[in-house]
């Protein structure tokens, strides 16, 4: 954005909704400071003058912006940015998450609704693999008049996504260290199919790690169905990860959720993945969903036959999350 453009914006902008937008505030706020901040100025005293101006105006509105209060809950600036929304800290180790776009409201309502399916019907011993839904609410943008549903969910800290371990392991992940994220992973999707749910989204991006304790959370729920329903959206970006009965918009199962895990741990472990557990991985991404294992804690017990005779009984390995 040139600096003549962010100054033309900020002064016919009304509400934050003119200046920031309604998609992406964070990203706009970001280039308006960089458009406008002093130390890129041109030299013209005038120029430089109505910039500082709007430099100060945008900075002093969004210090505004980051201490809005939606229910119950004071917003800080943006955590982090999910697929459809935004993740802010509220404090007691919570998110509240917030679609930037209206039209995913479904979306956060089919997060909301599979997290308390999971939850009533789950075996507690496993429900630390999911998030925790704390809260839930619909909040009406007074400036634009756009309702919004909102999610809030208990975290834990110290997680990792699988995009943040590929980073760190180029070369492919040891099929040791992905052993255990595999094995977790299996726990907390059979934890969501006996409750009737399937995530529909196992992404590398979905799935945290927490490396010390090997703990493993599966999140974003808003693309999940019920079992013999069918995933409302795919995740852009990621079209050819799905099984075809996703993108034929045919009816989703167990199997669904256990062919797109099976490809995040081939991707993980890359050109290391030993030829047995290859093999493995590819028994779980038949093209047919009725060719392809419908039980994960059953398939849990048949990784683990495969990780005895490849390594030997199971011992704890520390991983170690390079940056």
């Amino acid at each position: 954005m040139r600096t003549a453009e962010a100054i033309d914006l900020v002064t016919a902008a009304r509400t934050d909704a003119d200046l920031f937008g309604t998609d992406q505030p964070a990203r706009r706020y970001r280039e308006l400071v960089a458009a406008l901040h002093p130390d890129r100025l041109p030299t013209d005293p005038g120029v430089r003058a109505e910039a500082l101006d709007a430099f100060v105006h945008v900075t002093t509105r969004w210090q505004a912006r980051r201490t809005t209060v939606l229910g119950d809950y004071r917003l800080g600036p943006p955590a982090h940015s999910g697929d459809l929304a935004d993740l802010y800290d509220v404090g007691d180790d919570r998110l509240l998450k917030l679609p930037r776009r209206p039209t995913d409201n479904d979306l956060m309502a089919r997060e909301a609704h599979a997290l308390r399916t999971i939850a009533e019907r789950g075996d507690p011993r496993y429900l630390p693999y999911v998030p925790r839904l704390v809260d839930e609410f619909p909040h009406r943008d007074s400036a634009t008049g756009a309702e919004r549903r909102i999610n809030v969910l208990a975290t834990a800290p110290g997680l990792h996504d699988l995009d943040a371990v590929r980073r760190a392991y180029p070369d492919g992940l040891d099929a040791r260290d992905a052993a255990w994220m595999w094995r977790r992973l299996l726990v907390a999707l059979g934890l969501a199919h006996r409750a009737g749910i399937v995530h529909g989204a196992v992404l590398p991006r979905h799935v945290l790690i927490e490396p010390d304790a090997h703990g493993v959370v599966l999140v974003d729920w808003c693309f999940s169905a019920p079992t013999g329903g069918t995933i409302p959206a795919l995740v852009p970006g990621h079209e050819d990860w799905y099984p075809p009965e996703v993108l034929r918009k045919r009816p989703c199962g167990p199997g669904t959720d256990i062919a797109l895990a099976s490809r995040c741990m081939s991707w993980l472990m890359g050109p290391r993945t030993p030829r047995e557990l290859h093999a493995f991985a590819q028994g779980c991404r038949q093209d047919a969903l009725n060719a392809r294992p419908d039980d994960a804690w059953a398939l849990l017990r048949e990784l683990d036959q495969v990780l005895d005779r490849l390594y030997g009984p199971r011992t704890f390995r520390p991983f170690t999350l390079t940056s």
